[in-house]
């Protein structure tokens, strides 16, 4: 049976913040832009940010990357998801809301997009908690992946490889709790404050949850999940990244994004 909930689409927007703004940024966006932008609004049922210190940074892959081509932006990371079949009012319901909170002066200028774009929910793979829970269940760890089809192949044939890795991952102690695969979804041409970013239908994201630091067993795992991909002629690997959860109400890690 299908839940009542179900996640539909996801907004992920990577974001970097000025130097010597990093602490005015996250007070900003944990106090104001997480709830006003995203979850106030309706049929945005969950959201979760996360940060990247430079030590996980040091381990994203590969050093020049379409969704990241400084591989030391995108210090902060927000997910939302949003309710299956409401992508559309929602995305409207967005845009609107944006502009108005540029009218009111409550936007924030020191900060760049990284990577902020919608996917479109494909599949889950889960050792025990439903993809719809996975950003309230509070994890330790977050590794996101991209990649791109190749040639012919197709979202199932991602599916039936994505299966194998995660199933034999799930046995290993730097393995993931719950996986997400999603597809590149177009942004609203009248959204403002993000650079256009063309989507892209061959292109996929995954999100692996962990129950540890993502760096533990970092080169035992999550450094082959590259390589892999490419072997498997499936797909071309665009991106690896490491997060942690940010800790509301506090400025941890400001100090340690470069």
């Amino acid at each position: 049976m299908a839940p009542d909930v179900a996640l539909g689409t996801l907004l992920f927007t990577a974001i970097e913040p000025h130097r010597g703004h990093e602490v005015a940024y996250n007070r900003w966006y944990e106090t104001d832009h997480f709830y006003s932008g995203c979850l106030v609004g309706p049929w945005c049922f969950a959201g979760r940010r996360f940060v990247a210190p430079k030590r996980l940074k040091d381990l994203r892959s590969p050093a020049n990357s379409p969704l990241c081509e400084d591989p030391m932006a995108g210090s902060y990371l927000s997910i939302y998801w949003i309710e299956a079949g409401q992508h559309a009012p929602w995305t409207k319901w967005a845009v609107d809301t944006v502009h108005r909170l540029h009218a009111e002066g409550r936007m924030f200028a020191e900060r760049d997009h990284t990577h902020t774009a919608m996917y479109d929910h494909q599949r889950s793979i889960t050792r025990d908690t439903p993809i719809e829970l996975a950003l309230d269940r509070a994890f330790d760890g977050l590794v996101v992946t991209a990649g791109e089809l190749c040639g012919d192949a197709t979202l199932d044939d991602l599916a039936e490889w994505s299966d194998r890795w995660v199933t034999a991952a799930f046995d290993q102690p730097w393995g993931p709790t719950v996986v997400g695969t999603s597809s590149n979804l177009p942004l609203p041409a009248d959204a403002p404050d993000v650079p256009e970013n063309a989507a892209n239908d061959r292109r996929f994201l995954q999100l692996h949850f962990l129950d540890h630091d993502p760096a533990d067993g970092w080169d035992d795992g999550w450094a082959r999940w590259g390589t892999d991909l490419d072997s498997s002629g499936i797909a071309d690997h665009l991106w690896t990244g490491p997060y942690l959860p940010t800790v509301p109400g506090t400025d941890r890690y400001t100090n340690e994004l470069w």
